[in-house]
Protein backbone atom coordinates (compact mmCIF):
# COMPACT_ATOMS: atom_id res chain seq x y z
CA UNK A 1 0.00 0.00 0.00
CA UNK A 2 1.42 3.62 -0.95
CA UNK A 3 1.63 6.77 1.11
CA UNK A 4 -2.21 8.35 1.70
CA UNK A 5 -1.58 11.07 4.01
CA UNK A 6 -2.50 14.29 2.75
CA UNK A 7 0.09 16.86 2.11
CA UNK A 8 -0.02 20.62 2.88
CA UNK A 9 -0.53 23.10 0.55
CA UNK A 10 3.01 24.28 -1.22
CA UNK A 11 3.76 27.49 0.23
CA UNK A 12 1.17 27.74 3.52
CA UNK A 13 1.83 25.47 6.47
CA UNK A 14 -0.27 22.99 7.31
CA UNK A 15 -2.47 23.40 11.05
CA UNK A 16 -0.19 23.31 13.72
CA UNK A 17 -0.46 20.38 16.44
CA UNK A 18 -1.00 21.17 20.55
CA UNK A 19 1.88 18.46 21.41
CA UNK A 20 3.97 17.59 22.55
CA UNK A 21 1.82 17.22 25.20
CA UNK A 22 1.59 18.84 28.32
CA UNK A 23 3.78 21.60 26.30
CA UNK A 24 4.02 24.09 29.07
CA UNK A 25 5.92 21.04 31.00
CA UNK A 26 7.96 19.77 28.32
CA UNK A 27 9.47 23.89 27.87
CA UNK A 28 9.77 23.83 31.49
CA UNK A 29 11.62 20.76 32.13
CA UNK A 30 13.93 22.09 28.97
CA UNK A 31 14.33 25.58 30.45
CA UNK A 32 15.43 24.32 33.82
CA UNK A 33 18.23 21.60 32.47
CA UNK A 34 19.62 23.85 29.62
CA UNK A 35 19.12 27.24 29.90
CA UNK A 36 19.66 26.77 33.72
CA UNK A 37 22.41 24.88 33.75
CA UNK A 38 25.39 28.05 33.90
CA UNK A 39 23.63 28.51 37.27
CA UNK A 40 23.72 24.43 38.25
CA UNK A 41 27.07 24.94 37.57
CA UNK A 42 28.05 28.38 39.78
CA UNK A 43 26.15 26.66 42.62
CA UNK A 44 28.32 23.96 42.16
CA UNK A 45 31.51 25.34 41.79
CA UNK A 46 30.12 27.29 44.95
CA UNK A 47 30.11 24.32 47.16
CA UNK A 48 26.93 23.21 46.68
CA UNK A 49 25.93 19.07 46.03
CA UNK A 50 25.14 18.24 42.76
CA UNK A 51 24.13 14.88 43.06
CA UNK A 52 24.00 11.85 45.46
CA UNK A 53 23.94 8.06 45.06
CA UNK A 54 25.14 6.54 41.80
CA UNK A 55 25.47 9.59 40.34
CA UNK A 56 28.22 10.45 42.75
CA UNK A 57 31.21 9.27 41.53
CA UNK A 58 30.19 11.05 37.80
CA UNK A 59 30.23 13.91 38.84
CA UNK A 60 33.25 14.06 41.47
CA UNK A 61 35.03 12.71 38.50
CA UNK A 62 33.78 16.10 36.07
CA UNK A 63 34.22 18.27 39.02
CA UNK A 64 37.93 16.81 39.14
CA UNK A 65 38.09 17.38 35.08
CA UNK A 66 36.45 21.36 35.12
CA UNK A 67 39.16 22.39 37.96
CA UNK A 68 41.76 21.78 35.00
CA UNK A 69 39.85 24.09 32.93
CA UNK A 70 39.46 28.10 33.08
CA UNK A 71 36.35 29.22 35.17
CA UNK A 72 35.19 32.00 33.24
CA UNK A 73 35.64 29.96 29.45
CA UNK A 74 34.24 26.78 31.17
CA UNK A 75 31.26 28.53 32.54
CA UNK A 76 30.56 30.27 28.79
CA UNK A 77 30.79 27.53 27.26
CA UNK A 78 28.41 25.58 28.96
CA UNK A 79 26.40 28.68 28.74
CA UNK A 80 26.60 28.28 24.88
CA UNK A 81 26.12 24.72 25.07
CA UNK A 82 22.98 25.17 26.92
CA UNK A 83 21.65 27.75 24.51
CA UNK A 84 22.10 25.60 21.40
CA UNK A 85 20.86 22.61 21.99
CA UNK A 86 17.39 24.67 23.90
CA UNK A 87 17.22 26.51 20.27
CA UNK A 88 17.23 23.65 18.71
CA UNK A 89 15.00 21.69 20.99
CA UNK A 90 12.18 24.60 20.10
CA UNK A 91 13.06 24.36 16.55
CA UNK A 92 12.23 20.26 16.63
CA UNK A 93 8.56 21.14 18.01
CA UNK A 94 8.18 23.70 15.72
CA UNK A 95 9.13 21.15 13.01
CA UNK A 96 6.92 18.49 14.27
CA UNK A 97 3.72 20.89 14.98
CA UNK A 98 4.26 21.86 11.22
CA UNK A 99 4.95 18.85 9.37
CA UNK A 100 2.50 17.94 7.01
CA UNK A 101 1.92 14.11 7.76
CA UNK A 102 -1.41 13.00 8.45
CA UNK A 103 -2.77 9.13 9.36
CA UNK A 104 -5.23 8.48 6.58
CA UNK A 105 -5.42 5.11 6.84
CA UNK A 106 -9.67 3.84 6.74
CA UNK A 107 -10.67 1.87 9.41
CA UNK A 108 -11.65 -1.98 8.87
CA UNK A 109 -15.28 -2.78 9.35
CA UNK A 110 -16.78 -2.53 12.73
CA UNK A 111 -18.54 -6.04 13.82
CA UNK A 112 -20.13 -4.76 17.12
CA UNK A 113 -20.17 -1.39 19.20
CA UNK A 114 -21.26 -0.87 23.09
CA UNK A 115 -21.08 2.62 24.44
CA UNK A 116 -18.06 4.20 23.27
CA UNK A 117 -15.87 0.64 22.22
CA UNK A 118 -15.85 -0.91 18.77
CA UNK A 119 -14.98 -4.48 17.38
CA UNK A 120 -12.86 -3.85 14.22
CA UNK A 121 -12.44 -6.65 11.78
CA UNK A 122 -9.49 -6.83 9.92
CA UNK A 123 -10.08 -9.88 7.85
CA UNK A 124 -13.92 -10.53 7.68
CA UNK A 125 -14.63 -14.39 6.82
CA UNK A 126 -11.44 -15.54 7.39
CA UNK A 127 -8.31 -16.98 9.59
CA UNK A 128 -7.47 -18.17 13.39
CA UNK A 129 -9.62 -15.50 15.51
CA UNK A 130 -7.44 -13.15 17.11
CA UNK A 131 -9.40 -11.06 19.86
CA UNK A 132 -6.42 -7.82 20.43
CA UNK A 133 -7.05 -5.55 23.68
CA UNK A 134 -4.89 -2.54 23.68
CA UNK A 135 -4.45 -0.32 26.71
CA UNK A 136 -7.04 2.18 28.40
CA UNK A 137 -4.88 5.04 28.43
CA UNK A 138 -3.32 5.25 24.51
CA UNK A 139 -5.16 4.81 21.29
CA UNK A 140 -5.49 1.56 19.91
CA UNK A 141 -4.28 2.59 16.73
CA UNK A 142 -0.88 2.40 17.22
CA UNK A 143 -1.55 -1.83 16.52
CA UNK A 144 -2.40 -0.27 12.59
CA UNK A 145 -0.19 2.88 12.58
CA UNK A 146 0.88 3.25 8.67
CA UNK A 147 0.27 1.15 5.99
CA UNK A 148 4.23 -0.12 6.54
CA UNK A 149 3.91 -0.61 10.40
CA UNK A 150 0.34 -1.80 11.21
CA UNK A 151 0.99 -5.38 12.58
CA UNK A 152 -2.56 -6.17 12.22
CA UNK A 153 -2.80 -5.31 8.83
CA UNK A 154 0.49 -7.86 8.53
CA UNK A 155 -1.12 -10.62 10.67
CA UNK A 156 -4.40 -10.32 8.71
CA UNK A 157 -2.58 -10.56 5.16
CA UNK A 158 -0.86 -13.87 6.98
CA UNK A 159 -3.89 -15.99 7.82
CA UNK A 160 -5.09 -14.60 11.50
CA UNK A 161 -8.11 -12.63 11.88
CA UNK A 162 -7.28 -10.02 14.33
CA UNK A 163 -10.26 -8.42 15.97
CA UNK A 164 -8.90 -5.27 17.47
CA UNK A 165 -10.88 -3.81 20.76
CA UNK A 166 -11.15 0.10 19.98
CA UNK A 167 -11.84 1.27 23.92
CA UNK A 168 -12.57 5.16 22.94
CA UNK A 169 -13.07 7.76 24.89
CA UNK A 170 -15.07 7.03 27.86
CA UNK A 171 -18.66 8.38 27.37
CA UNK A 172 -21.13 9.11 29.59
CA UNK A 173 -21.16 5.47 30.50
CA UNK A 174 -17.83 4.54 30.69
CA UNK A 175 -16.86 7.69 33.03
CA UNK A 176 -18.67 5.09 36.03
CA UNK A 177 -16.49 2.26 35.14
CA UNK A 178 -14.24 0.72 37.15
CA UNK A 179 -11.88 -2.01 35.44
CA UNK A 180 -14.31 -4.68 35.92
CA UNK A 181 -17.07 -2.92 33.83
CA UNK A 182 -14.61 -2.40 31.19
CA UNK A 183 -13.91 -6.26 31.78
CA UNK A 184 -17.35 -7.21 31.81
CA UNK A 185 -17.71 -4.90 28.27
CA UNK A 186 -14.28 -6.96 27.23
CA UNK A 187 -16.23 -10.27 27.64
CA UNK A 188 -19.20 -9.26 25.65
CA UNK A 189 -16.60 -8.85 22.67
CA UNK A 190 -15.63 -12.22 23.63
CA UNK A 191 -18.81 -13.57 22.81
CA UNK A 192 -19.23 -11.98 19.77
CA UNK A 193 -16.01 -12.89 18.65
CA UNK A 194 -16.75 -16.66 18.90
CA UNK A 195 -20.17 -16.63 18.16
CA UNK A 196 -19.30 -14.72 14.69
CA UNK A 197 -15.95 -17.12 13.93
CA UNK A 198 -17.74 -20.05 15.76
CA UNK A 199 -14.72 -21.30 17.36
CA UNK A 200 -12.30 -20.13 20.37
CA UNK A 201 -10.07 -17.11 20.02
CA UNK A 202 -6.80 -16.32 21.24
CA UNK A 203 -6.41 -13.22 23.11
CA UNK A 204 -3.61 -10.49 22.83
CA UNK A 205 -2.90 -8.21 25.19
CA UNK A 206 -0.57 -4.85 25.08
CA UNK A 207 0.76 -3.25 28.22
CA UNK A 208 -2.62 -2.44 30.53
CA UNK A 209 -4.54 -4.30 27.91
CA UNK A 210 -2.66 -7.44 28.98
CA UNK A 211 -3.94 -7.32 32.42
CA UNK A 212 -7.31 -7.09 31.11
CA UNK A 213 -7.04 -10.18 28.89
CA UNK A 214 -5.11 -11.97 31.84
CA UNK A 215 -8.81 -11.51 33.74
CA UNK A 216 -10.60 -12.57 30.99
CA UNK A 217 -8.48 -15.55 30.28
CA UNK A 218 -9.19 -16.64 33.54
CA UNK A 219 -12.88 -15.68 33.85
CA UNK A 220 -13.30 -17.31 30.39
CA UNK A 221 -10.49 -19.87 30.23
CA UNK A 222 -12.85 -22.52 27.78
CA UNK A 223 -13.78 -19.88 25.50
CA UNK A 224 -9.85 -19.06 24.14
CA UNK A 225 -7.61 -20.72 22.35
CA UNK A 226 -4.72 -19.16 23.81
CA UNK A 227 -3.12 -15.72 25.59
CA UNK A 228 -0.50 -13.39 24.58
CA UNK A 229 0.57 -10.95 26.85
CA UNK A 230 2.79 -8.20 25.26
CA UNK A 231 4.69 -6.26 27.84
CA UNK A 232 2.45 -6.29 30.72
CA UNK A 233 3.24 -5.92 33.94
CA UNK A 234 2.40 -7.78 36.89
CA UNK A 235 4.68 -7.06 39.69
CA UNK A 236 4.86 -3.17 39.80
CA UNK A 237 7.36 -3.37 42.58
CA UNK A 238 9.60 -5.55 41.28
CA UNK A 239 11.70 -3.05 39.34
CA UNK A 240 11.58 1.08 40.48
CA UNK A 241 9.42 0.25 43.44
CA UNK A 242 9.80 3.63 45.06
CA UNK A 243 9.21 5.27 41.62
CA UNK A 244 6.00 3.46 41.29
CA UNK A 245 5.26 4.05 44.88
CA UNK A 246 5.66 7.99 44.36
CA UNK A 247 3.26 7.50 41.49
CA UNK A 248 0.73 5.78 43.31
CA UNK A 249 0.99 8.57 46.54
CA UNK A 250 0.56 11.41 43.70
CA UNK A 251 -2.32 9.57 42.52
CA UNK A 252 -3.81 9.31 45.95
CA UNK A 253 -3.49 12.71 46.79
CA UNK A 254 -5.22 13.61 43.33
CA UNK A 255 -8.20 11.50 43.83
CA UNK A 256 -10.60 13.88 45.08
CA UNK A 257 -9.59 16.24 42.36
CA UNK A 258 -10.55 13.33 40.28
CA UNK A 259 -13.39 12.49 41.40
CA UNK A 260 -14.75 15.47 41.12
CA UNK A 261 -14.04 15.41 37.56
CA UNK A 262 -15.34 12.18 36.84
CA UNK A 263 -11.59 11.32 35.10
CA UNK A 264 -8.24 11.97 34.60
CA UNK A 265 -7.60 14.63 32.32
CA UNK A 266 -4.73 13.72 29.26
CA UNK A 267 -2.37 16.29 30.23
CA UNK A 268 -2.18 14.87 34.08
CA UNK A 269 -1.95 11.60 32.73
CA UNK A 270 1.32 12.81 30.42
CA UNK A 271 2.56 14.54 33.15
CA UNK A 272 2.69 11.05 35.13
CA UNK A 273 4.29 9.41 32.38
CA UNK A 274 6.99 12.42 32.08
CA UNK A 275 8.11 11.57 35.94
CA UNK A 276 9.77 8.48 34.16
CA UNK A 277 12.36 10.20 32.55
CA UNK A 278 11.66 13.91 33.01
CA UNK A 279 13.70 15.06 29.91
CA UNK A 280 12.85 12.39 27.19
CA UNK A 281 10.67 14.41 25.62
CA UNK A 282 13.19 17.47 25.24
CA UNK A 283 16.06 14.78 23.84
CA UNK A 284 13.30 13.31 21.74
CA UNK A 285 12.82 16.80 19.99
CA UNK A 286 16.07 17.74 19.92
CA UNK A 287 17.11 14.75 17.61
CA UNK A 288 14.11 15.29 15.51
CA UNK A 289 15.23 18.70 14.91
CA UNK A 290 18.38 17.39 12.69
CA UNK A 291 16.38 15.31 10.45
CA UNK A 292 15.19 15.75 7.10
CA UNK A 293 11.31 16.04 7.18
CA UNK A 294 11.11 14.19 4.18
CA UNK A 295 12.72 11.33 5.36
CA UNK A 296 11.18 7.89 6.46
CA UNK A 297 12.44 8.24 9.91
CA UNK A 298 11.08 11.56 10.31
CA UNK A 299 7.80 10.52 9.08
CA UNK A 300 7.53 8.00 11.77
CA UNK A 301 8.29 10.27 14.19
CA UNK A 302 5.45 12.30 13.64
CA UNK A 303 3.42 9.52 13.29
CA UNK A 304 4.03 8.34 16.98
CA UNK A 305 3.89 11.63 18.29
CA UNK A 306 0.73 12.28 16.85
CA UNK A 307 -0.66 8.97 18.60
CA UNK A 308 1.30 9.69 21.80
CA UNK A 309 -0.45 13.02 21.66
CA UNK A 310 -3.79 11.41 20.98
CA UNK A 311 -4.57 9.47 24.18
CA UNK A 312 -7.78 9.89 26.17
CA UNK A 313 -8.57 9.87 30.04
CA UNK A 314 -9.04 7.42 32.39
CA UNK A 315 -12.45 7.28 34.32
CA UNK A 316 -12.01 8.13 37.73
CA UNK A 317 -12.72 4.46 39.00
CA UNK A 318 -9.83 2.88 36.62
CA UNK A 319 -7.83 5.91 38.01
CA UNK A 320 -8.15 5.01 41.27
CA UNK A 321 -7.37 1.22 40.66
CA UNK A 322 -4.17 1.78 38.14
CA UNK A 323 -2.73 4.88 39.81
CA UNK A 324 -3.32 3.98 43.46
CA UNK A 325 -4.14 0.13 43.64
CA UNK A 326 -1.24 -1.15 41.46
CA UNK A 327 1.46 1.51 41.08
CA UNK A 328 0.76 2.88 44.80
CA UNK A 329 0.26 -1.08 46.72
CA UNK A 330 1.20 -3.38 44.09
CA UNK A 331 -2.11 -5.12 43.94
CA UNK A 332 -1.60 -7.42 40.88
CA UNK A 333 2.05 -8.59 42.53
CA UNK A 334 0.40 -8.88 46.06
CA UNK A 335 -2.44 -11.08 44.78
CA UNK A 336 -4.67 -8.76 45.49
CA UNK A 337 -6.08 -7.28 42.49
CA UNK A 338 -10.10 -8.29 42.30
CA UNK A 339 -11.99 -8.62 39.10
CA UNK A 340 -16.09 -8.79 39.79
CA UNK A 341 -14.83 -10.02 43.77
CA UNK A 342 -12.81 -12.55 42.46
CA UNK A 343 -8.80 -12.55 42.44
CA UNK A 344 -6.74 -12.40 39.46
CA UNK A 345 -4.23 -15.30 40.26
CA UNK A 346 -2.29 -16.11 37.09
CA UNK A 347 -0.75 -19.53 38.78
CA UNK A 348 -4.50 -20.96 38.10
CA UNK A 349 -4.42 -20.56 34.54
CA UNK A 350 -4.26 -23.70 32.35
CA UNK A 351 -3.78 -21.92 28.73
CA UNK A 352 -1.07 -22.35 26.23
CA UNK A 353 0.21 -18.80 27.43
CA UNK A 354 3.24 -16.05 25.60
CA UNK A 355 4.75 -13.54 27.26
CA UNK A 356 6.57 -11.43 25.46
CA UNK A 357 9.02 -9.07 27.50
CA UNK A 358 11.07 -6.21 25.49
CA UNK A 359 14.54 -6.25 26.90
CA UNK A 360 14.94 -2.21 26.77
CA UNK A 361 11.40 -1.63 27.80
CA UNK A 362 11.52 1.95 29.72
CA UNK A 363 7.71 1.89 30.00
CA UNK A 364 6.93 -1.38 31.71
CA UNK A 365 10.63 -2.72 33.29
CA UNK A 366 11.52 -5.97 32.23
CA UNK A 367 11.11 -7.45 35.45
CA UNK A 368 7.84 -5.99 36.17
CA UNK A 369 6.88 -8.13 33.57
CA UNK A 370 8.69 -11.18 33.90
CA UNK A 371 6.98 -11.42 37.35
CA UNK A 372 3.83 -13.13 34.95
CA UNK A 373 6.11 -15.30 32.93
CA UNK A 374 7.02 -16.98 36.27
CA UNK A 375 3.43 -17.52 37.57
CA UNK A 376 1.76 -18.74 34.69
CA UNK A 377 2.17 -22.56 34.82
CA UNK A 378 4.19 -23.36 31.96
CA UNK A 379 3.97 -20.36 30.01
CA UNK A 380 6.39 -19.86 27.32
CA UNK A 381 8.66 -16.28 26.58
CA UNK A 382 10.09 -14.42 23.76
CA UNK A 383 12.80 -11.72 24.89
CA UNK A 384 12.68 -9.31 21.60
CA UNK A 385 15.82 -6.84 22.31
CA UNK A 386 13.29 -3.55 21.94
CA UNK A 387 11.69 -1.09 23.73
CA UNK A 388 8.37 -0.89 24.52
CA UNK A 389 7.03 0.85 21.77
CA UNK A 390 9.45 -0.33 19.34
CA UNK A 391 8.08 -3.88 19.46
CA UNK A 392 5.54 -3.04 17.89
CA UNK A 393 6.20 -0.05 15.51
CA UNK A 394 10.21 -0.14 15.15
CA UNK A 395 12.16 -1.47 11.83
CA UNK A 396 12.86 -4.73 13.33
CA UNK A 397 9.45 -5.49 15.08
CA UNK A 398 8.25 -7.67 12.22
CA UNK A 399 11.23 -10.02 12.91
CA UNK A 400 11.18 -9.45 16.57
CA UNK A 401 8.02 -9.78 17.70
CA UNK A 402 4.69 -9.84 14.69
CA UNK A 403 6.45 -13.08 13.03
CA UNK A 404 7.12 -15.23 15.87
CA UNK A 405 4.03 -14.70 18.22
CA UNK A 406 1.93 -14.95 14.45
CA UNK A 407 3.70 -18.64 14.55
CA UNK A 408 2.72 -19.04 18.24
CA UNK A 409 -0.89 -18.33 18.02
CA UNK A 410 -0.98 -20.45 14.66
CA UNK A 411 0.61 -23.54 16.57
CA UNK A 412 -1.42 -23.17 19.83
CA UNK A 413 -4.50 -21.69 18.94
CA UNK A 414 -4.87 -22.46 15.20
CA UNK A 415 -6.17 -25.90 16.32
CA UNK A 416 -8.78 -25.06 18.67
CA UNK A 417 -11.93 -27.41 17.76
CA UNK A 418 -15.30 -25.11 17.01
CA UNK A 419 -16.99 -25.30 20.22
CA UNK A 420 -19.84 -27.89 20.07
CA UNK A 421 -21.76 -27.35 23.65
CA UNK A 422 -23.72 -24.28 25.06
CA UNK A 423 -20.96 -21.64 26.80
CA UNK A 424 -21.47 -20.76 30.36
CA UNK A 425 -21.48 -16.54 30.68
CA UNK A 426 -20.26 -15.38 34.07
CA UNK A 427 -21.97 -11.98 35.19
Amino acid sequence: MGRTEPRAERGRPATLRQGPRPLPLHLGLATTAWLGSSAAWTSSNAGWPISKGPLAERAAALAQEAARLDPAQLAEAIAREGRRRYGEFLEGVLAYRRHPYRRALTDPPELWREGSTRLLDYAPGGGVPVLVVPSLVNRSYVLDLTPERSLLRRWAAEGLRPLLLDWGRPGEAERGFDLTGYILRLERALDVVIETAGRPAAAVGYCMGGLLALALAQRRAADLGGLVLLATPWDFHAERAEEARRVGAIGAALMPFVEAWGELPLDLLQAFFAMVDPMQVPRKFLGFAGLDPASDKARLFVALEDWLNDGVPLAAGVAQECLVGWYGENRPGSGSWQVAGEAVRPERLRLPSLVVVPGADRIVPPMTALALAERIPAAERLDPHAGHIGMVVGGGADRLMWEPVRRWIEARAGGAASRSRPRAKRA
